[in-house]
């Protein structure tokens, strides 16, 4: 039995990975996660197999790049460690090269305000950072410019990322992310979707505070 620490978020991060996969939000080894821990935050190693994937893999981070483990952690480290740092709410990130996400990224196209369910991410559109290298401090400084009042964002060429305040949290708005791609694709074959208006989109967000909650059942 493995003795490794925070073994149930290792086993939990495993798990979200090749459901990323068997989903088709990813494919083979690209994306990555990260889970914040007390002492840091546990990533994804860099070009493992997910399938292949045992708790001992994953690797814990410190705030100061350092890491330990067995394994080289993922070439994003940097984006992970910085938006965790800079956002203290999010306790779990998901980068995935999603094929709709992806191919809007590719055209350095967001994802504007053509559906309501565009404020699942925190705002009235969906931004797509600037391009930089994989695994750069610079992509790092666009990623979180990107997320800046923002739950989730694209990168341009790259993928896309999701916050959550845990791995449920972050996969959930991923594949609500990359739908919300797939639809404003289909519709961009036709024509320029019709945009939802600033006004619209700020009572929907109002909205969404109390989405989902339900009443308590009287005895």
């Amino acid at each position: 039995m493995s003795t490794v620490g925070h073994l149930a978020l290792r086993e939990a991060m495993i798990a979200t990975a090749r459901r990323m996969n068997t989903s088709g939000l990813n494919q083979g080894t690209s994306g990555n996660l990260s889970q914040r821990v007390e002492d840091g935050f546990l990533l994804t190693p860099t070009g493992m197999d997910y399938d292949a994937l045992v708790p001992d893999d994953i690797v814990l981070m410190r705030f100061d790049g350092s890491h330990e483990g067995r394994r080289a952690p993922s070439s994003e480290w940097r984006f992970h460690r910085d938006i965790l740092a800079r956002r203290p709410e999010v306790g779990a990130v998901l980068h995935a090269h999603s094929m709709f996400c992806t191919t809007l990224a590719c055209l350095r196209r967001g994802i504007p305000s053509f559906h309501y369910m565009v404020t699942a991410a925190g705002g009235a559109d969906i931004r797509c950072a600037p391009y930089a290298t994989f695994g750069t401090e610079e992509l790092s400084h666009h990623a979180v410019e990107a997320l800046e009042g923002r739950k989730a964002c694209l990168l341009a060429n790259h993928g896309m990322l999701a916050l959550g305040k845990d791995l449920a949290a972050a996969f959930k708005l991923a594949v609500e992310v990359e739908t919300l791609a797939a639809m404003y694709w289909r519709a961009l074959q036709v024509g320029e979707p019709v945009l939802l208006d600033a006004e619209e989109m700020a009572r929907v967000q109002e909205k969404f505070k109390t989405y989902g909650q339900q009443p308590a059942l009287k005895g």
